[in-house]
């Protein structure tokens, strides 16, 4: 329940608001400042009710000090109508508002529920931005390798700067969590982060989604829309996939660049904007370039500083470590009891190329967190492609490189065998162990052996 201190030296209306208040809130009770002050500091209420005039030491004075030990606790005075100017001055002073005296009951309770309210929305904003800063910092970028290390730098040293930064690298490496950790580990952090996908949006509308648009512009344009420029103003704009603009986007993109300035579409009034552009693309620029499918000074102008993110099968020894990253978060999201990864099923992780990197593999951790119902995942709980790509090594790789024991590989390689020679005679042993070169009584003693049953006894 929510706290209250009420400070008013007159008896009659300290019981007045107890009586009102006490259904809703636990209420506190100072008759004079030095209490008020006490049960602040000891009780550390949500809101105050300060009477301006009291004994001692006035109201105005005790905001000073409750301000001095708390900056955002909500203070409500409460005054005479003769008074009303002195508490103007208190809201000067961080008051958060006022009622005159006497007050109508429901004008009160609901100023009180709008205070409270109010900071409460405030702390949460806090918390939620903290958590914001926490989650995007550059620490949060999984890896060990080398390369990873020269990304971390790269992102430590550039982020609080103007600098304009293109990022590249495949699809599911991670560029727009990298985009984040430069806008969140600046001094841009507190403004708008906005992330357009440019491959996402038609050509038709990718200009109106960047400038706005006026009323009237085109035929669909029955408001005026605000563009993305406008809404990241003193923030950080980021382009995913900017190679996808057309050559017309793309000069207009550039003009903003260099003017900081724009208009909207079907506008007259030039909006001047103060934005760090953060671009990213999973297509060669230099390919693109040759091709004139992308403005050579454009591309000058959002490649001040490259940063490239390496494909995850050039980084293997990252991926343990990604592993338990993704287990550890889903299974506190999921409120499952922790999970490891046996090490056979890492082997055949590692054996894995990974074309969807590390948005695949946090894809697949998040599928086996939610279907294993072990502690240990193991092989068979990976999905069916990765026990496939293994058996797909031959025999002889596999042994030679210590995946499996060579009496395994011997027994595997003549299982094989077997069974495309039973497969090509139709599971006629006879006929199979003459396409063999063996006698049927071998082939049987290899069949039981092995655990290969003809179909039709199964």
């Amino acid at each position: 329940m929510k706290r209250i201190l009420i400070v008013d030296d007159e008896l009659s209306v300290r019981e007045s608001l107890k009586l009102i208040l006490q259904d809703q809130y636990k209420i506190l009770i100072a008759n004079d400042a030095k209490e008020a002050l006490v049960l602040f500091e000891r009780e550390n209420p949500n809101l105050v009710l300060l009477d301006i005039i009291l004994p001692e030491m006035d109201g105005i004075t005790v905001l000073k000090r409750i301000r001095e030990m708390d900056a955002t606790v909500p203070v409500i005075m409460l005054t005479a109508t003769r008074m009303v100017k002195t508490a103007v001055e208190a809201m000067k002073l961080g008051a958060t508002d006022y009622l005159s005296k006497p007050f109508e009951i429901e004008e009160l309770k609901l100023i009180i529920e709008k205070a409270i309210t109010t900071k409460d929305l405030e702390q949460e904003v806090k918390y939620l931005r903290s958590e914001i800063t926490r989650r995007y910092s550059f620490k949060s970028i999984i890896g060990k390798s080398r390369e990873m290390q020269e990304v971390y730098a790269k992102i430590e040293q550039i982020a609080d700067t103007r600098t304009t930064v293109l990022v590249t690298g495949e699809s599911g490496t991670g560029k727009e969590l990298v985009a984040r950790a430069l806008h969140y580990n600046s001094t841009r952090k507190e403004r708008p982060f906005i992330a357009i996908n440019c491959a996402a949006l038609p050509e038709t509308l990718i200009e109106s989604e960047l400038f706005g648009h006026e009323r009237g512009a085109f035929t669909d344009a029955q408001v005026r829309k605000v563009g993305q420029f406008e809404l990241a103003d003193n923030g950080t704009l980021f382009l995913d996939e900017v190679a996808d603009l057309s050559l017309a986007t793309q000069a207009k993109l550039l003009r903003v660049l260099q003017e900081k300035e724009f208009t909207r579409v079907g506008g007259t009034r030039t909006i001047r904007v103060d934005v760090r552009l953060i671009t990213a693309t999973n297509k060669n620029l230099d390919q693109s370039l040759k091709q004139g499918s992308f403005r050579e000074d454009l591309y000058y102008r959002i490649n001040v500083v490259p940063i490239h993110l390496p494909p995850l099968r050039e980084r293997k020894e990252d991926l343990p470590l990604l592993v338990n990253h993704f287990l550890t978060k889903k299974t506190e999201e999921e409120g499952h009891p922790p999970k490891q990864v046996s090490p056979e099923a890492m082997t055949l992780m590692m054996n894995y190329d990974w074309p969807g990197n590390v948005r695949e593999l946090q894809n697949i951790i998040e599928q086996m967190v939610t279907l294993c119902t072990n502690s240990t995942i193991l092989p068979e709980d990976l999905p069916d492609h990765f026990r496939k790509q293994l058996k797909s090594m031959t025999l002889k790789e596999q042994a030679l490189s210590g995946k499996i024991s060579f009496e395994r590989a011997v027994a595997e390689f003549e299982r094989d065998i077997i069974l495309e020679a039973l497969k090509k005679t139709r599971y006629v042993q006879t006929h199979a162990a003459d396409l063999l070169g063996i006698s049927r009584r071998i082939l049987k003693y290899k069949m039981d052996l092995l655990g290969i049953t003809p179909p039709e006894i199964k």
